[in-house]
């Protein structure tokens, strides 16, 4: 079940972002084959890695000919190739895009790096907080006067990175059901946090955000969109950006009488409206909060730890969470109206399909007994 059902996939073990792009292919139903490494089968109980959900795993050692011939008999009968290894690995173990695509000319090689396939920092080691503090996003984020402040790996890893390569395979596939031709899809966590950036660029092009980060609309510089301590030591989220929903904010917060109060966007005002803000918030407890703002158009949330954000009534309502084999996460995403894909099973130990997935490809009983035997391939 799911939009992509149907579509082949062949992700390469990996960290991060590519793992996330081949988790995001297989929750909408692609069938997703995990190529592990042979130096990582061990085990055999459920992994709660959650980036590794909803794959067959194959465990194959790259570093033998005949496994490199077996990983290319999978490669020959699939739609997608999902790799982050650093610029030219796949290219030496002779599983490059030019062997590939002269293999399968429809194939859709997907490559995900953080600094690109070319450039000066191209081989180099890197990290999210390193891609993003290239692409500028980084500078950005953080308190007035203090450093910068990592957004977790969100902004590099997942969004500028795993999910645009999920997006620039789906833009291949579609161009690909018109040509027919597959091709090579270089996604950097550079540039796509970059991209993510394009409405903030926009603003400093216009005059309208200045380079100083925590002095800003949308980055803890302004009172009105900001989050605030409440007496019982949790936290609420303000989003009251329209001049509507700040006054009724202000109604709320007992200060739409108060004579001569500061515009809402006087930006020399925010420092002092923030104290005052941080003063009326400490009055109450978060629930208390929650009882007076929620369901209000003040755009107003209690800021939820991870436990309470799966019992929340609301993602309850929605499905938002979902437990499997004792671990919960969240749910598969956006939502379809026809075709919703299933929710998928638990990540599997390296090998857990490899049998399986070889008689797939046509491998006769000969060949698989003969490449487990040497070692090439492990089945779990």
């Amino acid at each position: 079940m799911g939009p992509l059902t149907d579509l082949k996939v062949v992700e390469f073990q990996g960290i991060g972002p590519g793992p996330y792009c081949g988790m995001m292919l297989a929750d909408m139903g692609a069938e997703v084959i995990r190529v592990d490494r042979v130096a990582s089968f061990a085990g055999s109980a459920k992994d709660p890695n959650v980036l590794g959900r909803g794959r067959q795993s194959i465990a194959i050692n790259l570093k033998e000919p005949s496994g490199v011939g077996a990983a290319l008999k999978l490669i020959d009968r699939s739609d997608i190739l999902i790799e982050g290894f650093r610029p030219g690995v796949m290219e030496r173990i002779g599983l490059g895009p030019d062997t590939c695509l002269v293999r399968n000319p429809s194939l859709i090689y997907g490559r995900m790096t953080g600094w690109g396939q070319t450039g000066e920092m191209s081989t180099a080691a890197g990290h999210d907080i390193n891609y993003i503090s290239l692409s500028g996003a980084l500078h950005s984020i953080g308190n007035a006067g203090e450093k910068p402040i990592p957004p977790l790996n969100l902004v590099g890893d997942f969004g500028g990175g795993g999910m645009l390569l999920a997006f620039g395979i789906l833009a291949a596939l579609y161009e690909r059901s018109q040509s027919g031709k597959g091709q090579v899809v270089d996604a950097a966590m550079t540039e796509g946090s970059a991209l993510l950036m394009n409405a903030i660029f926009g603003l400093m092009n216009s005059g309208d955000w200045s380079d100083a980060r925590g002095t800003n609309l949308l980055d803890g510089g302004s009172h009105f969109y900001n989050t605030y301590e409440t007496s019982d030591g949790k936290f609420i989220s303000l989003g009251s950006i329209e001049p509507q929903f700040y006054s009724l904010l202000l109604e709320k917060l007992g200060l739409d009488q108060v004579r001569n109060f500061p515009s809402q966007m006087s930006r020399e005002d925010w420092p002092l409206l923030k104290k005052q803000f941080r003063e009326i918030f400490k009055t109450k407890s978060r629930d208390e909060w929650d009882e007076l703002m929620i369901g209000t158009d003040i755009c107003y949330a209690p800021v939820l730890s991870y436990e309470e954000a799966r019992v929340h009534p609301h993602n309850i309502s929605r499905g938002a969470f979902f437990e499997r084999d004792g671990f919960y996460q969240a749910a598969p995403a956006p939502r379809f109206s026809r075709t919703s894909p299933e929710l998928p099973e638990s990540d599997v130990p390296p090998g857990s399909h490899s049998i399986n997935i070889l008689r797939s490809a046509s491998f006769s009983e000969d060949e698989i007994e003969k490449l487990i035997k040497e070692g090439v391939v492990a089945q779990n």
